[in-house]
């Protein structure tokens, strides 16, 4: 269904999936999609699945739409803070009023809201968090993972510290692909990329205050990195893919996940995956309502 968000003057167009499980009283789970340059809400859902894996966790999926004009008729791009000039429409408050409004609209849990990003959508989603919003309790990025703007010192591209301040530790799961020549996971690429997917994990590594080096495993498909022991119980998860390119990973790359014995406990695809690391994470920073309040609501 097709909604609206009234944010700085404006009306703004967004698309929402209610799940059938959706009855207006129970709680549900919320992930924001957020679509790459040159495309769009229903395009992102085409390419991300995040519909389809709403309808069968039972939980709502929003695909917000960037204000910028994509270089194709009826596409769209991000007006990404600090890196994109030209743009007359703030992106920034269009996301947190966004936010608000879905709280407001549909019986959803504030502990439980989630964000993911493809590319743009992906730089976007991270300069939004950097810049302190503490809405999402964790979010997914898909070839676009940043933290911060790119500066130059020394001769070498790095994440601008000064421009990456979130507002409290957050969960974070990565996917790059090692033949992306648009967002090149070894760096270079256009002005607003630079640094690489590599120096963006480091750093929010750094800003979540995790432990140690990380947990590293390679196979032939793909290299994971992973750090679980970071402030305030956030975790991060990384997956450089050896062969895919710009693409959303396909439904035949699947990513594991193991126990404590080394036991593979599920096999999922790139969007199965984000909500499998997703579902279980609450935000700091919201506090459920009572049983009162969210009869009330639901009345």
């Amino acid at each position: 269904m097709e909604f609206t968000v009234k944010t700085g003057g404006f009306e703004r167009p967004a698309l929402a999936y209610i799940p059938t499980a959706y009855d207006g009283k129970t709680r549900l789970a919320v992930v924001f999609d957020f679509h790459g340059s040159n495309s769009g809400p229903a395009g992102q859902f085409r390419r991300s699945g995040w519909n389809t894996v709403a309808e069968h966790e039972g939980v709502v999926a929003i695909a917000l739409q960037g204000s910028l004009k994509g270089e194709y008729e009826g596409t769209h791009a991000w007006n990404v803070p600090g890196v994109t000039h030209g743009g007359n429409l703030d992106d920034e408050r269009y996301i947190k009023d966004a936010v608000k409004t879905v709280k407001e609209t549909f019986c959803v849990d504030p502990t439980r809201i989630y964000a993911s990003g493809y590319s743009g959508g992906g730089r976007m989603l991270s300069q939004y968090i950097c810049n302190g919003h503490p809405e999402f309790a964790a979010a997914g990025f898909v070839m676009g993972l940043r933290a911060g703007y790119p500066v130059e010192r020394d001769g070498v591209w790095q994440p601008d510290i000064a421009s990456c301040k979130p507002g409290n530790p957050i969960s974070i799961i990565a996917f790059s692909g090692m033949k992306d020549v648009t967002n090149p996971f070894l760096g270079g690429g256009k002005s607003y990329w630079q640094y690489g997917g590599e120096a963006a994990l480091k750093r929010w590594a750094e800003l979540d205050k995790c432990e140690g080096k990380g947990n590293l495993v390679n196979d032939a498909a793909m290299t994971a990195l992973s750090f679980k022991a970071c402030a305030g119980g956030a975790r991060i998860t990384s997956y450089l893919l050896k062969d895919n390119t710009h693409a959303w990973p396909s439904s035949s790359v699947l990513f594991r996940t193991f126990d404590a014995n080394g036991k593979v406990t599920s096999e999922r695809d790139a969007t199965g995956r984000m909500w499998e690391f997703f579902k279980n994470t609450r935000s700091p920073e919201e506090t459920p309502l009572t049983a009162g309040e969210a009869a009330g609501r639901a009345g």
